[in-house]
């Protein structure tokens, strides 16, 4: 009986082909947005979890003052000394590796190539933290570490505005009117979410960032890699109970500082971005109800034109249910067909989406179950009451209808 039905509701279907894809047309679109929005937003989500991710492993940043306040404004407070990382790598268990910083822009001067960076002062614990490798040289040794050496290592960004193609090792570059070598080049890590280029940077040692460029012993942050398998929230909150302590920051006043995991900014920029996403794909859904409202009323023009045939299907011994069975698989079949449709147009716009965007294609099954299904139900919902409608006929007026 299905096979009889499905057969009556494709003839139907074909009979006005025209009229048939311009019903359906309100679900292609409607299925197609859905799936395009949402899949884009899976890979812009994907891409901002992998970019922060880069940035290092289990990383937890320490930074001074209470970060940015309502309005825009940031409160200022006391910078670090080299000494407070010493003693968070001493006396903070679960610690892979601290990396105390300080940086500040500067022009680089190669011939007559310039280029205005910044520079950063750190230590070799700092590829660590922040999960850097080098593609080229060598990092700081112990004395030039301590000694504040003229050593540097360039982004490649920076290797590319300075050296072009030339291979830097070597060379001198000057940092407004200091001079340092060229140890080492850093591997390109490429733009990241939230559209910084990270390899536009140049690393020197820590002492001699604050002896030779800024006059004095401060730590504007401090890195913090925690071990595997080790609680990053409870290395962050053992971290804040340490500063408040060597600050003297008594009980009952908000701290100085602030510290902030990765884990957490990741959770915020997903959730973020999911939430977007969320309502692009509602506005996306508007359309398949558009669409539904479509179907209803194209099943209802064709009631009325099919009234004779309903009429004498019923003479003949058709039951009401056959009758709206009839109607309802055809209403359901239309709302498919622009279901498949509208996935094939949604994953192809999405997949041009993500390449315009440089964004990952993250395929989601789900989404495209859920679409289709939702689809179903709109042919289903819409098309219930004008196949009631042509059910409830009454034979002998139906063979009467001209």
């Amino acid at each position: 009986m299905i096979g009889s039905v499905l057969l009556l509701a494709l003839q139907a279907i074909r009979r006005n082909v025209l009229r048939s894809s311009l019903t359906i047309l309100g679900i292609v679109i409607g299925v197609a947005a859905v799936i395009t929005m949402v899949t884009i937003g899976g890979g812009a989500t994907a891409k901002v979890t992998a970019d922060v991710s880069s940035l290092g492993s289990n990383l937890v940043d320490v930074r001074p003052g209470q970060g940015p306040r309502p309005g825009g404004a940031s409160e200022t407070a006391a910078m670090f000394k080299i000494e407070d990382a010493e003693a968070i790598a001493r006396e903070i268990s679960g610690v892979a590796a601290v990396a105390p910083a300080a940086s500040q822009t500067m022009q680089a001067i190669v011939g007559s190539a310039n280029w205005s960076t910044t520079v950063t002062g750190s230590t070799n614990e700092y590829f660590r933290v922040r999960n850097w490798q080098l593609a080229s040289g060598r990092q700081f040794t112990e004395g030039e570490l301590r000694g504040g050496g003229a050593q540097c290592i360039l982004g490649a960004t920076v290797r590319t505005k300075l050296f072009g193609n030339q291979d830097p090792l070597g060379a001198s570059v000057r940092l407004q009117k200091l001079s340092c070598q060229v140890i080492g080049v850093l591997a390109a890590k490429g733009q990241s979410s939230f559209g910084m280029d990270q390899d536009d940077t140049v690393l020197v040692p820590l002492r001699m960032l604050q002896r030779r460029v800024a006059g004095n012993v401060e730590v504007s942050m401090i890195s913090v890699s925690a071990r595997d398998g080790v609680s990053v929230d409870k290395v962050q909150r053992d971290i804040e109970q340490l500063l408040r302590e060597r600050r003297r920051i008594t009980l009952g006043k908000d701290d100085d500082f602030h510290v902030r995991s990765m884990q957490q900014l990741v959770s915020t920029l997903a959730g973020t971005t999911q939430v977007l996403t969320a309502l692009l794909g509602a506005v996306g859904a508007v359309s398949l109800l558009v669409g539904g409202i479509g179907i209803m009323n194209i099943m209802l023009v064709s009631v009325t034109e099919r009234t004779r045939e309903i009429g004498i299907r019923l003479a003949i011994g058709a039951l009401e249910r056959e009758v709206l069975l009839q109607f309802l698989v055809e209403a359901v079949v239309l709302s498919s067909f622009g279901g498949v449709i509208g996935i094939l147009l949604g994953l192809g716009a999405a997949a041009a989406g993500t390449v315009v965007l440089e964004v990952p294609f993250v395929f989601n099954p789900t989404i495209v179950a859920v679409a289709f299904a939702f689809s179903a139900l709109v042919g289903i919902v819409f098309g219930y009451f004008p196949a009631r409608q042509a059910a409830r006929l009454d034979p002998i007026e139906a063979l009467r209808h001209e």
